[in-house]
Protein backbone atom coordinates (compact mmCIF):
# COMPACT_ATOMS: atom_id res chain seq x y z
CA UNK A 1 0.00 0.00 0.00
CA UNK A 2 1.22 3.35 -0.82
CA UNK A 3 1.80 6.42 1.02
CA UNK A 4 -1.31 8.65 1.77
CA UNK A 5 -1.23 11.51 -0.39
CA UNK A 6 -2.25 14.86 1.61
CA UNK A 7 -2.91 17.84 -0.43
CA UNK A 8 -3.87 21.09 1.29
CA UNK A 9 -6.46 23.80 -0.23
CA UNK A 10 -6.45 27.18 1.01
CA UNK A 11 -8.84 29.28 -0.23
CA UNK A 12 -9.24 32.21 -0.67
CA UNK A 13 -12.43 34.09 -1.86
CA UNK A 14 -12.27 37.42 -3.44
CA UNK A 15 -15.27 38.48 -2.17
CA UNK A 16 -15.96 39.07 1.54
CA UNK A 17 -19.14 40.64 3.11
CA UNK A 18 -18.34 41.32 6.23
CA UNK A 19 -14.63 42.38 5.86
CA UNK A 20 -13.21 42.96 2.40
CA UNK A 21 -9.89 41.83 0.76
CA UNK A 22 -9.52 40.19 4.13
CA UNK A 23 -7.12 37.54 3.02
CA UNK A 24 -4.67 40.33 2.12
CA UNK A 25 -5.43 42.75 5.28
CA UNK A 26 -2.11 42.62 7.22
CA UNK A 27 -1.58 41.10 10.85
CA UNK A 28 1.57 41.74 12.23
CA UNK A 29 2.86 43.31 8.54
CA UNK A 30 2.21 39.79 6.68
CA UNK A 31 -1.12 39.65 4.67
CA UNK A 32 -3.47 37.16 6.89
CA UNK A 33 -3.08 34.41 3.82
CA UNK A 34 0.35 34.51 4.29
CA UNK A 35 0.61 33.57 8.07
CA UNK A 36 -1.36 30.22 6.88
CA UNK A 37 0.94 29.24 3.90
CA UNK A 38 3.93 29.57 5.96
CA UNK A 39 2.36 27.33 9.02
CA UNK A 40 1.44 24.51 6.11
CA UNK A 41 4.45 24.78 4.66
CA UNK A 42 6.62 24.37 8.57
CA UNK A 43 3.88 21.67 9.20
CA UNK A 44 5.41 18.88 7.17
CA UNK A 45 3.04 16.85 6.79
CA UNK A 46 1.42 18.02 2.98
CA UNK A 47 2.89 16.60 -0.34
CA UNK A 48 1.20 20.01 -1.82
CA UNK A 49 0.11 22.88 -0.81
CA UNK A 50 -2.51 24.86 -3.27
CA UNK A 51 -4.21 28.34 -2.78
CA UNK A 52 -7.37 27.86 -4.00
CA UNK A 53 -9.07 31.54 -5.37
CA UNK A 54 -11.11 33.09 -7.95
CA UNK A 55 -9.55 35.84 -8.38
CA UNK A 56 -6.36 35.61 -10.16
CA UNK A 57 -4.11 38.14 -8.06
CA UNK A 58 -3.82 35.79 -6.01
CA UNK A 59 -1.26 33.85 -8.12
CA UNK A 60 1.04 36.68 -7.00
CA UNK A 61 0.39 35.71 -3.49
CA UNK A 62 0.96 31.86 -3.88
CA UNK A 63 4.18 32.89 -5.84
CA UNK A 64 5.84 35.11 -3.36
CA UNK A 65 5.23 32.04 -0.90
CA UNK A 66 5.77 29.33 -2.97
CA UNK A 67 2.79 27.11 -3.49
CA UNK A 68 1.18 26.19 -6.60
CA UNK A 69 -2.48 27.92 -7.63
CA UNK A 70 -5.41 27.09 -8.90
CA UNK A 71 -7.95 29.42 -9.93
CA UNK A 72 -11.57 27.96 -9.37
CA UNK A 73 -14.04 28.97 -12.19
CA UNK A 74 -15.80 31.97 -11.77
CA UNK A 75 -19.13 30.51 -10.72
CA UNK A 76 -17.66 29.06 -7.68
CA UNK A 77 -16.37 32.75 -6.56
CA UNK A 78 -19.93 33.92 -4.80
CA UNK A 79 -20.60 34.43 -1.33
CA UNK A 80 -24.15 32.15 -1.87
CA UNK A 81 -21.65 28.99 -3.44
CA UNK A 82 -21.59 26.26 -0.76
CA UNK A 83 -18.54 24.97 0.51
CA UNK A 84 -19.33 21.14 -0.77
CA UNK A 85 -18.96 22.38 -4.47
CA UNK A 86 -15.95 24.05 -3.82
CA UNK A 87 -14.52 20.97 -2.44
CA UNK A 88 -15.74 18.39 -5.03
CA UNK A 89 -14.23 21.07 -7.88
CA UNK A 90 -11.03 20.77 -6.07
CA UNK A 91 -10.93 17.21 -6.16
CA UNK A 92 -11.85 16.56 -9.50
CA UNK A 93 -8.77 19.46 -10.53
CA UNK A 94 -6.19 17.81 -7.67
CA UNK A 95 -6.44 14.20 -7.21
CA UNK A 96 -5.31 12.91 -3.78
CA UNK A 97 -6.60 10.72 -1.11
CA UNK A 98 -6.98 13.51 1.37
CA UNK A 99 -7.86 16.83 0.79
CA UNK A 100 -7.39 19.08 3.64
CA UNK A 101 -9.29 22.68 4.18
CA UNK A 102 -6.59 24.97 5.85
CA UNK A 103 -8.74 28.02 6.91
CA UNK A 104 -7.09 30.99 5.92
CA UNK A 105 -9.36 32.76 8.88
CA UNK A 106 -7.89 31.12 11.22
CA UNK A 107 -4.10 32.66 10.58
CA UNK A 108 -2.32 31.87 14.33
CA UNK A 109 -2.85 28.40 14.12
CA UNK A 110 0.20 26.34 14.92
CA UNK A 111 1.83 24.12 12.29
CA UNK A 112 2.30 20.96 14.74
CA UNK A 113 -1.49 21.14 15.80
CA UNK A 114 -1.78 21.39 11.69
CA UNK A 115 0.23 18.02 12.14
CA UNK A 116 -1.34 16.22 14.47
CA UNK A 117 -4.54 16.71 13.24
CA UNK A 118 -3.86 15.08 10.31
CA UNK A 119 -2.00 12.72 11.51
CA UNK A 120 -5.15 11.16 14.06
CA UNK A 121 -7.06 11.74 10.58
CA UNK A 122 -4.75 8.98 9.33
CA UNK A 123 -4.31 7.11 12.70
CA UNK A 124 -7.88 6.87 13.72
CA UNK A 125 -9.08 5.75 9.77
CA UNK A 126 -11.37 8.78 9.46
CA UNK A 127 -13.14 9.70 6.46
CA UNK A 128 -13.83 13.46 7.68
CA UNK A 129 -12.57 15.44 10.47
CA UNK A 130 -13.39 18.76 11.53
CA UNK A 131 -10.89 21.31 14.24
CA UNK A 132 -12.99 21.97 17.24
CA UNK A 133 -12.34 24.04 20.27
CA UNK A 134 -13.59 22.24 23.84
CA UNK A 135 -15.26 25.50 25.87
CA UNK A 136 -15.79 24.12 29.77
CA UNK A 137 -18.45 27.00 30.21
CA UNK A 138 -22.29 26.84 30.82
CA UNK A 139 -23.89 26.65 27.48
CA UNK A 140 -27.57 27.40 26.39
CA UNK A 141 -29.22 26.86 22.90
CA UNK A 142 -32.43 27.68 22.15
CA UNK A 143 -33.55 28.50 25.71
CA UNK A 144 -32.63 25.02 26.87
CA UNK A 145 -29.41 23.55 28.96
CA UNK A 146 -26.57 22.27 26.91
CA UNK A 147 -24.33 21.13 29.59
CA UNK A 148 -26.03 21.69 33.23
CA UNK A 149 -29.47 21.88 34.50
CA UNK A 150 -31.41 24.57 36.64
CA UNK A 151 -31.63 22.00 39.17
CA UNK A 152 -29.70 22.57 42.43
CA UNK A 153 -26.91 24.48 43.26
CA UNK A 154 -25.27 26.24 40.23
CA UNK A 155 -22.61 23.96 38.66
CA UNK A 156 -18.95 24.71 38.97
CA UNK A 157 -17.45 24.97 35.64
CA UNK A 158 -14.52 22.55 36.46
CA UNK A 159 -17.89 19.82 36.69
CA UNK A 160 -18.98 21.15 33.12
CA UNK A 161 -18.87 18.63 30.10
CA UNK A 162 -17.22 20.91 27.21
CA UNK A 163 -19.02 21.44 24.45
CA UNK A 164 -17.31 21.61 21.18
CA UNK A 165 -17.05 24.30 18.96
CA UNK A 166 -16.27 24.29 15.33
CA UNK A 167 -13.12 26.80 14.27
CA UNK A 168 -12.84 25.26 10.65
CA UNK A 169 -9.45 25.86 11.20
CA UNK A 170 -8.59 22.49 9.41
CA UNK A 171 -11.50 20.30 7.64
CA UNK A 172 -10.61 17.38 6.09
CA UNK A 173 -12.03 14.49 3.96
CA UNK A 174 -10.59 11.26 2.07
CA UNK A 175 -11.50 12.23 -1.05
CA UNK A 176 -13.38 9.23 -2.90
CA UNK A 177 -16.26 8.87 0.20
CA UNK A 178 -16.32 12.49 -0.35
CA UNK A 179 -16.93 12.06 -4.40
CA UNK A 180 -18.83 8.97 -3.45
CA UNK A 181 -21.21 10.66 -0.85
CA UNK A 182 -21.80 14.00 -3.47
CA UNK A 183 -22.78 11.78 -5.80
CA UNK A 184 -25.52 10.04 -3.44
CA UNK A 185 -26.69 12.60 -1.82
CA UNK A 186 -25.71 15.47 -3.10
CA UNK A 187 -23.90 17.06 -0.18
CA UNK A 188 -21.03 15.42 1.81
CA UNK A 189 -19.30 17.78 4.68
CA UNK A 190 -19.76 14.89 7.17
CA UNK A 191 -18.86 11.98 4.71
CA UNK A 192 -17.90 8.14 6.15
CA UNK A 193 -16.64 8.02 9.71
CA UNK A 194 -16.36 11.56 10.85
CA UNK A 195 -14.25 12.51 13.60
CA UNK A 196 -12.70 16.13 15.86
CA UNK A 197 -9.73 17.26 16.70
CA UNK A 198 -9.90 19.66 19.85
CA UNK A 199 -7.07 22.58 18.82
CA UNK A 200 -6.03 25.30 21.34
CA UNK A 201 -6.76 28.71 21.90
CA UNK A 202 -4.67 30.02 18.70
CA UNK A 203 -6.60 28.13 16.45
CA UNK A 204 -9.83 28.99 17.41
CA UNK A 205 -9.03 32.91 16.79
CA UNK A 206 -11.25 33.45 13.93
CA UNK A 207 -11.41 36.25 11.46
CA UNK A 208 -14.82 37.44 10.18
CA UNK A 209 -14.72 40.73 11.12
CA UNK A 210 -12.22 43.92 11.68
CA UNK A 211 -12.68 43.22 15.07
CA UNK A 212 -11.10 40.07 14.51
CA UNK A 213 -8.43 41.11 12.61
CA UNK A 214 -7.67 43.85 15.16
CA UNK A 215 -7.42 40.85 18.00
CA UNK A 216 -5.32 38.54 15.44
CA UNK A 217 -3.37 40.88 15.24
CA UNK A 218 -2.34 42.14 18.25
CA UNK A 219 -1.48 38.75 19.29
CA UNK A 220 0.44 37.97 16.62
CA UNK A 221 2.18 41.03 17.63
CA UNK A 222 3.13 39.74 20.78
CA UNK A 223 3.72 36.50 20.03
CA UNK A 224 6.56 37.98 18.00
CA UNK A 225 8.03 40.00 20.82
CA UNK A 226 8.89 36.29 22.39
CA UNK A 227 7.70 34.83 25.55
CA UNK A 228 6.52 36.53 28.33
CA UNK A 229 6.47 35.89 31.90
CA UNK A 230 3.91 35.79 34.34
CA UNK A 231 3.33 38.65 36.62
CA UNK A 232 1.37 39.92 39.69
CA UNK A 233 0.35 42.59 41.72
CA UNK A 234 2.77 43.45 44.93
CA UNK A 235 -0.07 42.30 47.01
CA UNK A 236 0.91 38.75 45.80
CA UNK A 237 3.75 38.33 48.15
CA UNK A 238 1.96 39.14 50.95
CA UNK A 239 -0.61 36.58 50.28
CA UNK A 240 2.20 34.56 49.91
CA UNK A 241 4.17 34.76 53.47
CA UNK A 242 0.63 34.34 55.16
Amino acid sequence: MGKTSIVAMIPARMGSTRLKLKNLALINGEPMIGHIIKSAKAAGCFDRIVLNSDGVIFKQIAERYGVEFYQRPESLGGSTIKSDDVVKDFIVAHPCDIIAWVNPISPLQPADEMRDCMSFMVRESLDTVFTVKDEQVHCIFDGKFVNFSEQGKFAQTQDLLPVQRFTYSIMAWRAKPFMQTMERQGHAFFSGKVGYFPVGALSSVIVKTEQDLLLADNIARSLAEGKRQLKYDPLADEVIKL
